[in-house]
């Protein structure tokens, strides 16, 4: 009798078991499939967008602050030539 249901015991481990594994194999292989096309697509995480976010916005300041100096420089007084460049030497 106890070996009957060490038996059915056994028998049903078995059964969980075998049950179980095909789900854990597909979760698997989606897993991998899924780590294979995000690396596929060239994704950059949340703190390297946010770097790159305030770096584009420095950028920006930096094109309208040379902007506006480039149409004083132009709408000054007539300047010889090689003093705009002088000036930008002068000013970095």
């Amino acid at each position: 009798m106890l070996s009957q249901k060490i038996f059915e015991e056994l028998s049903h481990k078995i059964s969980e078991t075998i049950a179980a594994s095909p789900v854990r194999d597909v979760e698997k292989n989606i897993r991998a499939m899924l780590a294979s096309t995000f690396s596929k697509l060239d994704l950059v995480t949340r703190e390297e967008f946010d770097v790159q976010q305030e770096v584009l916005a420095r950028t920006r300041e930096q094109l309208a602050r040379l902007e506006d100096r480039l149409a004083r420089l132009e709408g000054g007084p007539a300047a010889a030539p090689g003093d705009d460049e002088q000036a930008v030497q002068g000013h970095s």
